[in-house]
């Protein structure tokens, strides 16, 4: 699974990475992580809200800091 947390270096953006990490520890998945701050990179998956979270390519989260919690259920 590729994850790709999306957001140019705002503090909902780190915790929203920091959320990405602890969920996958604690349900076990393997996944690699990926932080894109690049706005070009960003606007290639037409994000208008940061952070954003995306999902082996596809877009599922913009614009909210997800809990620990609904990321498990996600992954």
């Amino acid at each position: 699974m590729e994850i790709k947390v999306l957001g140019t270096g705002c503090k909902k953006c780190r915790e929203l990475e920091e959320n990405v990490h602890i969920a996958i520890q604690e349900s076990g998945v393997s996944a690699i992580v990926e932080k894109v701050d690049d706005i070009r990179e960003i606007m290639k998956y037409k994000v208008m809200n940061t952070p954003a979270l995306v999902i082996d390519d596809k877009v599922v989260s913009t614009g909210k800091l997800l809990s620990v919690k609904d990321l498990k259920k996600m992954l």
